[in-house]
């Protein structure tokens, strides 16, 4: 007899943590009105930062959007298809690279001696690196909030330019990603959308 290996048999994870975290997990257009907890944040935070990115840059920064004046400011700035669940999601986080990280890597990475200074002198290369890794840092949290129970909205369906005006008017931040945060309400999520397959995605050379 035959016996057929299955993909997760080879993954330490349970798989009760495999689906919270992937086969599950879905993208969230709607929420209850349960708020999120500063501590829940803190505790995603904690958890991400572990990920790896280049020189250990890590150039995200993100705005956390409570009070109704931020959140109005920045609905202005969301396309139409995402102003109303940004006005009522319990939670909003604007994420941002930081063009300025390089000033952090004498602490964040002293092995790397010099480095700081030479990007201090490639605003071009600092600004291409801070956005590919603070983007990785983006898709780690959006694990990271699905690992505390709750549902991630991620769009990029906004005026950039704008949001950077109206949240980081120094001009050292390009806001990337915005994510609507907090419990799924009942009619949360689209129906599932086909996956690519390992033969599609995978070749061997």
């Amino acid at each position: 007899m035959t016996t057929t290996t299955l993909p997760d048999s080879h993954l330490e994870l349970e798989k009760d943590a495999q689906d919270l975290l992937f086969r599950s997990a879905r993208t969230a257009n709607a929420f209850t009105d349960e708020p999120v907890s500063d501590e829940q944040v803190r505790a995603i935070h904690d958890l991400v930062k572990w990920g790896p990115t280049a020189m250990n840059a890590q150039p995200l920064r993100v705005v956390l959007v409570r009070s109704p004046d931020a959140r109005g400011r920045l609905v202005e700035h969301m396309s139409d298809g995402n102003k109303a669940k940004t006005s009522i999601a319990p939670l909003t986080l604007v994420l941002a690279a930081d063009v300025d990280f390089h000033d952090e890597l004498p602490r964040v990475s002293p092995h790397a001696v010099g480095a700081r200074d030479r990007l201090d002198a490639d605003e071009t290369g600092r600004e291409r690196m801070a956005t590919f890794n603070a983007l990785l840092q983006s898709a780690y949290l959006l694990v990271g909030i699905r690992a505390a129970g709750l549902a991630a909205g991620p769009m990029t369906g906004f005026d950039p330019a704008g949001v950077d005006a109206e949240f980081f008017p120094d001009g050292r931040h390009r806001s990337l990603v915005v994510v609507n945060v907090g419990h799924p309400a009942e009619d949360a999520f689209r129906a599932r959308q086909p996956r690519l397959e390992y033969e599609d995605v995978v070749t061997a050379v």
